[in-house]
């Protein structure tokens, strides 16, 4: 199995993007979900779709115990075994819907903008509770439903080419959309508000903070920033794993 992340040409447009070169400094919403994260001193930690494993650095980084990074692509967990400098961190080549784990192997689990590339969340919602110690911490980002529901991704213009709107459509009919970014179509799944709220609440989670992301004031001189007020882009939960 492969991602469009081992498409030689659609990775070298991901490595050129803010969050590629700065790290957890480039994306928007990081300061956002860092103040949501937990405590890592002392905790096993699990980082779903980890990508180039700046996640899993900084856990590293600030006490975690063990650090593990799942992810489907070759080229992402290159760049990640390349970057990483902790005996403290390994990462495993699988998909992250698939790979197994004995139960109460984590004490925390995080994804970061992934979730919404597999297809079933309630199973996934089901093996993570399995994996989680009681009150073990869940947090992950995602596009949001209202992103992802018309499928492009993409606003729709006036005669003048200006930004008009953005679509929301077919919200309620979920599964696989096709976008186009960074030159290449991309494979997601939509999934409504309810679906992940109740997914985690069905599962023995309790839900802790819900946040919508907005562009930090920093960010705001970027192209294209402002328009990003207009709309939620990505959507932030932090769930525990009930006793």
């Amino acid at each position: 199995m492969t991602n469009i992340y081992d498409n030689e040409e659609f990775f070298d447009s991901y490595s050129q993007m803010a969050r590629s070169k700065q790290g957890l400094d480039g994306a928007g919403e990081w300061q956002t979900l860092k103040g949501l994260l937990p405590d890592f001193e002392g905790k096993r930690v699990l980082d779903l779709g980890c990508g180039y494993g700046w996640h899993c650095f900084y856990a590293a980084e600030h006490g975690a115990t063990s650090v593990v990074g799942v992810d489907l692509s070759e080229k992402m967990l290159a760049v990640a075994r390349e970057k990483n400098t902790f005996s403290t961190v390994t990462f495993i080549k699988d998909s992250f819907d698939t790979v197994v784990f004995e139960p109460n192997s984590f004490d925390i689990v995080i994804s970061s903008l992934a979730i919404h590339y597999i297809e079933d969340f309630e199973t996934l919602a089901k093996h993570i509770a399995t994996w989680l110690v009681p009150e073990g911490q869940l947090v992950f980002s995602v596009e949001h439903p209202i992103f992802t529901a018309e499928g492009s991704q993409d606003w729709t213009y006036d005669e003048k080419g200006q930004i008009a709107h953005f679509p929301v459509d077919n919200y309620f009919y979920e599964g696989k959309r096709t976008a186009h970014f960074l030159g290449s179509d991309v494979t997601k799944y939509h999934r409504t508000m309810t679906t992940y709220l109740d997914s985690l609440l069905t599962n023995g989670f309790q839900i802790q903070r819900i946040v919508e992301p907005m562009p930090p004031e920093t960010m705001m001189a970027v192209p294209g920033m402002k328009d990003e007020m207009r709309r939620p882009m990505m959507l932030i939960i932090k769930a525990e794993k009930q006793s």
